[in-house]
């Protein structure tokens, strides 16, 4: 029902959200329904209590299985819950969904700006209609029929390839020790918490704005905005040469790597090797059209990166925000917020 908190028992265990109003009844598969008592416990504040680094401690606590941890019923009839005033619950859900607002506003904003930067890809180097493409002449080439002037070549021709660093895994850490390591499941979320105090050749730093990639499972592709780290091996990292903007380098290079994907199938998961990356085929177009197109997607570029850090920096800062908000050492009781 509206208001109900539903938090998920396999998988994810201890992940948590609120039905919103408008849903009507619904069923629940592999979730545990918490029905909060009005004027005891507000909904939102007990999401963001269960969703925050701190309630995830607890609930890690409270899982149970061997093979696969699940969190049941049991479990949260057995989870300690910090229960401030009703008022001061509300209010600091409000301070709470204050932060969560602008990450989804600019999460919004880097939507649209992607979907930009493909609406021009796909018009000017899939359809042709780049710029003077009435006054352009065809020619025959491995791709199939390209602008004269345009080029067929390797990825490795046209962007910088380095393959991540073996490191040792055992040597991992999340308590920050050594320098930051990007794995592949850090590749979207633009933040790694894994650390190694193992030291590597400069060549494996990725700086923001490299393209990162995972080469098993799913291919995960990147654009890193977060803070400088090392390559982990089975990801690599790529850096346009000449004139290629980055932005246009991704675009590029990400319908093959996503085809790769869907075709290569492992014994247990898929691999990306290098052989994959060497064969891979792109058309370059002319020095002009590539200028006009960087001119187009470099600021694009630029204020999603902005864009991408200014969310992880809310996020971080909500996350501390939270345990200094429901132990009373962040007094918000006497505030004026609007609930």
């Amino acid at each position: 029902q509206p208001g109900d908190v539903v938090i998920v028992r396999v998988g994810y265990p201890g992940t948590a959200c609120v039905i919103p109003e408008g849903m009507g009844d619904l069923n629940a598969a592999s979730l545990v329904i918490v029905r909060p008592t009005p004027g005891i416990l507000d909904s939102q504040y007990f999401a963001y209590l269960l969703n925050s680094p701190w309630g995830k401690a607890r609930i890690h606590g409270n899982l149970v299985g061997v093979a696969q941890q699940v969190f049941n019923t049991q479990s949260a009839a057995e989870l300690p819950i910090p229960l401030p005033p009703i008022s001061t619950q509300r209010k600091i859900a409000a301070i709470l969904s204050a932060y969560d607002d602008l990450i989804e506003n600019n999460t919004r904003r880097i939507a649209i700006l992607e979907e930009m930067a493909r609406l021009i890809y796909r018009e000017w180097f899939v359809h042709f209609r780049f710029p003077g493409h009435e006054r352009a002449k065809f020619v025959d080439s491995e791709l199939g029929r390209i602008p004269e002037g345009w080029e067929v070549k390797s990825l490795p021709e046209i962007a910088e390839v380095t393959y991540g660093f073996p490191f040792q895994s055992k040597l991992f850490n999340d308590a920050g020790e050594g320098k930051p390591v990007i794995r592949i499941r850090d590749i979207l979320g633009n933040v790694t918490k894994t650390s190694t105090p193992e030291n590597a050749d400069d060549k494996y730093i990725v700086e923001r704005g490299d393209i990162v990639i995972g080469m098993d499972g799913n291919f995960h592709m990147g654009r890193w905005a977060g803070e400088q780290s090392y390559l982990n091996q089975r990801v690599l990292r790529l850096r346009p040469r000449g004139k290629l903007s980055r932005f246009h380098l991704f675009l590029l290079a990400f319908d093959p790597i996503k085809y790769l994907e869907s075709v290569i199938v492992g014994t247990t998961v898929a691999h990306l090797s290098a052989r994959d990356i060497q064969a891979m085929r792109l058309i370059l177009p002319s020095v002009s059209i590539l200028a006009q197109a960087k001119s187009l997607f470099d600021p694009k570029y630029e204020l999603e990166l902005n864009l991408q850090l200014q969310n992880s920096i809310l996020r971080q800062t909500r996350d501390l925000l939270l345990p200094r908000l429901i132990s009373g050492e962040l007094d918000v009781s006497e505030m004026e917020i609007a609930t």
